[in-house]
């Protein structure tokens, strides 16, 4: 791997968590947007044939035995980006929630300075109700401490410089993980740049527990208030 044209390249990440039924539609279409060698999955202990897929597809891969959280899988996901001196990393979800035809509104606003937020329309009419609840009181907080305005805080669809990744030290390893991300990002006063993106809820299965995640973002920041 060529390290000096990494530097110029976004590595795009993806944990998967017994993703099986959308890998093979979601390889093809990240395909036609992001080489091979810039493409990793990391496979965080899944109990269907997500292994077994992306053995299949040839796609560059990490693999947990267990299970141990969408944190620790972007966690290993950053580390490699690090290793491998790639400029930006771009993640995305596994389930086709997020399109990954979006991903050129991300690389258009890419500098390799500020942390770009995929941006969705929170609406009610759209949105469950426990996200939408979670979603904009995270938002707040992080809006809040960052001192700039974070409209979407639960979006899993963002970009991040590795300069920014090697900077924070990120401990959760659940879905608050991704909260603590932009909250420690703001600290350092890196900005915070947002795109629109499309809202997709059907078809997929969450395993967010909202107000326990919530509730694990919300002790983060008292510590850190008290510290």
């Amino acid at each position: 791997m060529d390290k000096n044209l990494n530097r110029q390249a976004n590595l795009v990440l993806v944990p998967a968590y017994n993703a099986g039924k959308y890998l093979p539609e979601l390889i093809d279409r990240l395909r036609t947007l992001v080489a091979d060698d810039n493409l990793l999955f990391v496979n965080d202990g899944s109990t269907d044939n997500t292994l077994e897929l992306l053995e299949q597809h040839q796609v560059k891969y990490i693999s947990f035995p267990l299970n141990q959280g969408k944190g620790a899988a972007l966690m290993a996901g950053f580390q490699y980006a690090i290793e491998n001196e790639y400029r930006s990393v771009l993640t995305i979800d596994a389930d086709l929630q997020h399109l990954p035809e979006e991903i050129p509104r991300f690389y258009a606003l890419d500098d390799g300075r500020h942390l770009i937020l995929g941006t969705r329309k929170i609406n009610l009419k759209i949105m469950p109700f426990d996200r939408w609840l979670t979603n904009n009181l995270t938002s707040m907080i992080i809006s809040i401490f960052s001192t700039q305005r974070v409209r979407d805080s639960q979006s899993g669809f963002r970009l991040i410089p590795t300069s920014v990744l090697a900077a924070i030290r990120l401990k959760t390893v659940n879905y608050d993980f991704e909260s603590e991300m932009l909250f420690k990002a703001g600290a350092l006063g890196c900005a915070i740049a947002e795109v629109p993106i499309s809202t997709i809820y059907e078809g997929s299965t969450s395993y967010i527990n909202p107000l326990r995640d919530t509730g694990r973002f919300i002790r983060q920041i008292w510590k850190r208030i008290w510290a």
